[in-house]
């Protein structure tokens, strides 16, 4: 996909774009036909619960679910199955990590390390369980560009420092986190770390094992699959230490009024009737990724971003955020205008944007603003998406004067 005009191909997979510029995959990604065929399917013709009932259709659809946890792991690098948790998404993922593992080894004292780009659902778990334990947060600041500063991380972590918790790509800034460093950093502290790869796991070949994480998280919806279904990969030896996240069906051993013992993970952790077909379509959409492959999509990604990075530079009244490298995403400030009053503008000439503060309050007085506008893309975004948005913000632009 290197050559753009082949995201014209693509558009055509996707009933949900036609001829709109959707520009806000970085919020959810537009769904392909096969995923929603899929779902379709998973709720029609082969529906039954997993894992209870001993008829075929119940044993068939077992075993597709069960085959979508080995497909994540292969597509994450995992070592097994057995590491991968379903869960709703990845801020179910992280409140888990936090309640499960950090609420029960953490104690008053510790420290967790964080970094000025976190998105809120990476942030406020970790401070919920640090009140709770006494623990105490800190933050790793940014570069000039956007990035996380390791060598600032590797200057300020202490083996006081438990848990550190980070980005893979900022769903603000687009910047890439070198994980493998900063899990080296982290380690060489004595601490844990775990990956936010919501933005990642879309755009970039992901192996927790080279990046030596000790926990990894993403969310489907932003994989082009549903909403509703995420997963949390944890090494094995982590997940067989920590206590169950909820309690109820399917994640026990044994019940009885006196005592119940619980089952081994991942079943530990997946309490209740699972989102069975937001598993079928989380399958799909990986197949479709992969079928195209994440290296063409980072690089047809990297090339819109740079084509409208130069374009908005050009504009005076446009101030542009995070790094030339960006990852599928670019934030900007119309001076003088109001993100939101952007926003209407470039929708009613047919652009979908995000304008907000993007769940990252914290990043944004970083940057001195309230909020952005951030345009950011999808496998199936093209050169029109570009020109449309260029086009947009020069009526942005005589509309404010």
């Amino acid at each position: 996909m290197t050559d753009l005009a082949q995201g014209l191909r693509l558009r055509d997979d996707f009933p949900g774009v036609g001829d709109w510029h959707y520009l806000d995959s970085a919020a959810t990604a537009q769904k392909p036909q096969a995923v929603i065929d899929a779902i379709a399917r998973a709720y029609g013709a082969d529906y039954a619960t997993v894992h209870r009932g001993v008829y075929e259709r119940s044993a068939n659809m077992t075993l597709a679910y069960e085959a979508a946890r080995r497909k994540v792991a292969q597509f994450i690098g995992a070592a097994s199955d057995a590491e991968i948790v379903y869960v709703r998404g990845a801020t179910e993922g992280i409140n888990l990590v936090a309640q499960s593992w950090a609420g029960t080894q953490l104690k008053a004292g510790d420290r967790i390390l964080l970094s000025t780009l976190e998105h809120h659902s990476n942030i406020v778990p970790w401070q919920i369980v640090a009140e709770r334990v006494g623990a105490q947060i800190d933050v790793v600041p940014l570069m000039r560009d956007g990035c996380i500063d390791l060598d600032a991380m590797a200057a300020m972590i202490t083996p006081a420092h438990k848990m550190v918790a980070l980005a893979h790509v900022s769903n603000v800034l687009g910047s890439v986190l070198d994980c493998r460093r900063a899990a080296d950093i982290a380690h060489g502290a004595g601490a844990k770390i775990l990956i936010d790869g919501c933005q990642a796991v879309p755009r970039l070949a992901v192996n927790v094992a080279a990046l030596d994480c000790d926990f990894y998280v993403f969310s489907a919806h932003k994989l082009y699959g549903p909403t509703g279904i995420g997963v949390l990969w944890a090494r094995q030896d982590l997940l067989d230490a920590m206590p169950p996240y909820q309690g109820g069906g399917s994640m026990i051993d044994k019940v009885t009024f006196e005592k119940t013992t619980y089952a081994p993970a991942p079943t530990r952790f997946e309490a209740g009737t699972p989102h069975i077909t937001g598993v079928v379509g989380l399958s799909a959409a990986i197949d479709y990724v992969q079928a195209i492959g994440l290296a063409t999509i980072h690089a047809h990604e990297c090339a819109l971003v740079a084509k409208a990075r130069s374009a908005l530079d050009d504009l005076n009244s446009v101030r542009l955020f995070g790094p030339e490298s960006s990852a599928g995403i670019l934030s900007f400030e119309v001076q003088g205008v109001h993100p939101h009053d952007v926003g209407t503008i470039l929708d009613e000439g047919g652009v979908a944007i995000r304008a907000g503060h993007h769940c990252a309050q914290p990043l944004m007085r970083h940057l001195g603003v309230e909020a952005t506008a951030r345009a950011s893309f999808g496998l199936y975004s093209d050169d029109s998406d570009v020109d449309a948005l260029v086009q947009g913000l020069a009526r942005v632009r005589k509309i404010f004067g």
